[in-house]
């Protein structure tokens, strides 16, 4: 057996919060899953935003845990949508080797329209516009990026189509958040976001074997070419189609019962499994040096009382900053 792999049963499951990498030899199939609990929550929480954009933020977060901690280099790994629905933005990144933090941002008016009207689907919230995957591997590099077109489809198909233009890699991604009103261990009536995903990517030995069906091409393309995929990826992929959105986010399953359950005739591996946590990046120096460069007419417009108040986007804290403080000499 692979040194740090076990069989189903032989070590404790990793539970919410951890990414759990497997590995189905069977089928070449390499692939990272997991489910996010209390980490989640406290991201969601702390905005309170609306149900149908606190779900969309969290399949965003969890596609970038899943993508994120897979980088082998100290880095950041972000993914941003910009649209003309309801949900203009979101972003969520991962900073290398646990760091996770995100925001969305919305237009109240919209959305409550698009709520009363039933359209609440990710795609629907989004509209129409692009979704960036950055990879950032620190000043000493430029940094990567890939763009990919929000047309209307799911957040996992997207994600689909950016590995088939950027790695050309057969990959399958699944995500699901949901919802939980339950008690806790004092009986009192709880709320809670949750949410779990994984991705499966065909990685055979033999590169020619890393056949898969084209994009569309145009007028009178229907989207097939003369390829034909291969019998263990077509397998995989269809057996990974099966997940409910259920399975994804029930802590009853957990990561490792759900790999089981989907994998194990062909022998299903899994990992030591990795750790993520809800921490933000900012701090009082990196904002105050953002303050210290701007013009004397820009700190007077943002004081007031000789004190200029920020707030981070992402995790909701404020610092504040007397004129003087940020202000050359």
């Amino acid at each position: 057996m692979t040194e740090n792999a076990a069989s189903l049963g032989q070590f404790d499951f990793a539970g919410d919060d951890h990414v759990v990498p497997f590995q189905v030899e069977g089928l070449d199939v390499r692939g990272r899953a997991v489910q996010l609990g209390p980490m989640l929550d406290a991201i969601l929480e702390r905005h309170s935003y609306p149900a149908p954009v606190a779900r969309l933020l969290a399949e965003a977060i969890v596609l970038t845990v899943l993508i994120g901690t897979s980088l082998k280099f100290e880095g950041k790994f972000t993914v941003q949508t910009k649209g003309d629905g309801p949900v203009d933005l979101l972003v969520a990144d991962f900073s290398t080797p646990e760091n996770v933090r995100a925001y969305a941002r919305f237009d109240e008016e919209a959305l409550e329209k698009a709520i009363k009207a039933g359209e609440t689907e990710p795609e629907q919230l989004l509209g129409k516009g692009v979704l960036a995957f950055t990879i950032d591997q620190g000043r000493y590099s430029q940094p990567y990026q890939g763009i990919v077109e929000l047309d209307g489809t799911s957040l996992e198909d997207i994600a689909g189509v950016y590995f088939r233009q950027s790695e050309q890699i057969p990959t399958r991604v699944r995500l699901g958040a949901a919802e939980l009103f339950d008690r806790d261990e004092a009986g009192k009536p709880r709320h809670r976001w949750r949410a779990g995903g994984l991705i499966a990517q065909f990685l055979p030995d033999a590169p020619e074997r890393m056949r898969q069906r084209d994009l569309h091409g145009g007028d009178g393309d229907n989207g097939l070419s003369d390829h034909v995929e291969d019998d263990s990826w077509s397998e995989a992929r269809t057996m990974v189609e099966t997940i409910d959105a259920d399975e994804l986010t029930d802590p009853q399953v957990g990561t490792e019962r759900l790999l089981y359950r989907l994998f194990h005739e062909r022998g299903v591996r899994v990992y030591e499994s990795q750790a993520v946590y809800d921490r933000c990046s900012c701090s009082r120096d990196k904002l105050k040096g953002v303050l210290t460069g701007f013009s004397a007419e820009e700190i007077e417009a943002s004081q007031e009382d000789g004190e200029i108040s920020v707030t981070c986007e992402f995790c909701s804290t404020t610092y504040k900053f007397g004129v003087e403080e940020v202000t050359e000499a």
